[in-house]
């Protein structure tokens, strides 16, 4: 296969402009796509050419699939990298991408379509020995029978979406008295977030781990794990703070888990990065969930742990090229944290905050990597998912990682929007976090949106206070020579009689 020499970047932001750095080092030349409001967005201006999609909203711009592959054919693009989100996991796009004789940086529209949906997933993975939570391996559609298969299974049960993601779609039912309630309601948002209504239950993991696997495969059949993230910390489903290594997996275990994710890999012929995402219970037990067929945000944390660059392993793949490493090549160093910088406000449920960036300033120093997608005065649009970057830390253990990000979120400045950079503070000094001892219900058990306001010293307190004083006297003095000042009574007997 021939080397690609001009990318087109279907995705906007900060992903847009990781994909594009990393091309540019390996002398490929980049073209952005952007909707009406993205067009000054840094990733825009980045890249070696850029076209306008549309207006705004995404059905209207980013998701237009056919429009970017002629955009691709009128500018002599070889390649397509999707990012995540869009048209990352569209089955569909990569197929007319390949059709159009353009590269698809990423796996086959095949492996696309079966770990698409985590019903044909879980069958697709089970002549592979791989743990898997207990529950109905079909779409639910008679009611009684799945009532009675819950009951077998016994509550809490967890209702899914077969083709979702991110929490959409998903029910947890406590007891039988809510079965039919909480399945209507999970049809319903699975049929308007994926346009398929198909459900499935399985057994609730009460205290669950979020634990993904990193993959890489090449097209010649080479396929490696690059060790675990830990992705407990969420928010309605959906990740917060992520890690690597995780605190709690043992050699043993990432080996197994390892060798589980290049199972699930292999039982759809995958090529390109990949994640296989794991549940953990609390005694250490893990269970398949679903694979996620494209970069994750998390990456980065993976990539300073290993050294590897995993866009541009994404590209070498694409090109045809085998993995220049084995397993045992593979190696952890160091620690590595990542939060993710969302315009969100904690004290309201999480609720996204759109305005402008009047004040953003990046944190510097040593093991330190940002990676956004704004400048200072820019506006977060409502059209989009609300992150603005993610703020990345390395050092060599996992405490002083937590320390250096710490430090690295009292650097950074944002002011004009609300933003996840308190509750990171707040739950990266945690105890449960500090100690390893937490799970997906971290903001449920222990954060309450009151943590977040600022609290004096009793030093501070003092300070403050003598300065609230200083203030007062010297505000009262002022305001006694501006009206003698303005008196209209030049002089007075009583002032003559002191001279």
């Amino acid at each position: 296969m021939p080397k690609i020499k001009k990318l087109l970047v279907a995705n906007r932001g900060e992903i847009a402009l990781r994909i594009m750095r990393s091309a540019q080092e390996m002398g490929i030349k980049t073209v952005a796509v952007y909707s009406e409001a993205d067009r000054l967005s840094p990733h825009v201006k980045y890249a070696d050419e850029a076209i306008c999609l549309g207006p705004p909203p995404s059905n209207q711009s980013y998701l237009l699939g056919e429009k970017i592959i002629k955009f691709c054919k009128d500018l002599g693009v070889d390649a397509i990298h999707p990012g995540y989100g869009f048209l990352s996991e569209n089955a569909s796009f990569a197929r007319k991408v390949k059709e159009a004789g353009i590269i698809f940086i990423g796996p086959s529209p095949e492996a696309i379509e079966v770990m698409g949906s985590k019903l044909a997933a879980k069958q697709a993975v089970s002549k592979y020995d791989i743990p898997m939570v207990p529950g109905m391996e079909k779409a639910i559609t008679d009611i009684a029978f799945a009532k009675s298969k819950a009951a077998e299974i016994g509550y809490p049960i967890l209702i899914k979406a077969s083709a979702g993601g991110g929490g959409k779609g998903m029910r947890i039912v406590e007891s039988e008295g809510e079965f039919e309630e909480q399945m209507q309601r999970a049809v319903s948002e699975a049929e308007s977030a994926f346009g398929d209504g198909a459900v499935f239950i399985e057994k609730f993991i009460t205290s669950p781990r979020h634990i993904e696997i990193q993959v890489l495969g090449d097209q010649q059949g080479n396929i490696v794990y690059l060790f675990e993230r830990e992705c407990s910390i969420q928010r309605r489903h959906q990740k917060v703070i992520e890690e690597a290594p995780s605190a709690v997996v043992t050699p043993e275990l990432r080996k197994a888990m390892g060798e589980a994710a290049v199972g699930v890999a292999k039982a759809c012929d995958y090529h390109g990065a990949g994640t296989v995402e794991f549940i953990v219970d609390e005694k250490l037990n893990f269970y398949f969930l679903e694979m996620n067929t494209r970069l994750q945000v998390e990456h980065p944390v993976t990539e300073m742990i290993t050294g590897k660059d995993l866009v541009k392993e994404q590209i070498k793949i694409a090109e045809g090229q085998s993995l220049t490493f084995a397993q045992e090549d593979l190696r952890i160093q160091g620690h590595s944290v990542e939060v993710r910088v969302y315009a969100e406000d904690p004290k309201n449920n999480f609720l996204p905050d759109i305005g402008k960036l009047s004040t953003y300033v990046r944190p510097q120093g040593p093991g330190i990597r940002v990676d956004d997608g704004f400048e200072e005065g820019m506006d977060i649009p409502i059209y989009y998912d609300p992150m603005i970057a993610k703020l990345i830390t390395y050092a060599e253990t996992r405490q002083e990682a937590i320390d250096r990000t710490v430090r690295a979120i009292d650097e950074y400045q944002i002011t004009g929007i609300q933003t996840t950079l308190g509750f990171c503070k707040f739950a990266l000094q945690h105890e449960a976090f500090t100690s390893g001892q937490f799970d997906t219900k971290f903001v449920e058990r222990y954060f309450e949106p009151a943590v977040l306001e600022e609290k004096l010293s009793a030093g501070e307190e003092e300070l403050f206070a003598a300065l609230a004083v200083e203030f007062f006297q010297k505000s009262k003095k002022e305001a006694v020579q501006n009206t003698m000042a303005q008196s209209p009574v030049k002089s007075s007997a009583w002032k003559n009689r002191l001279k």
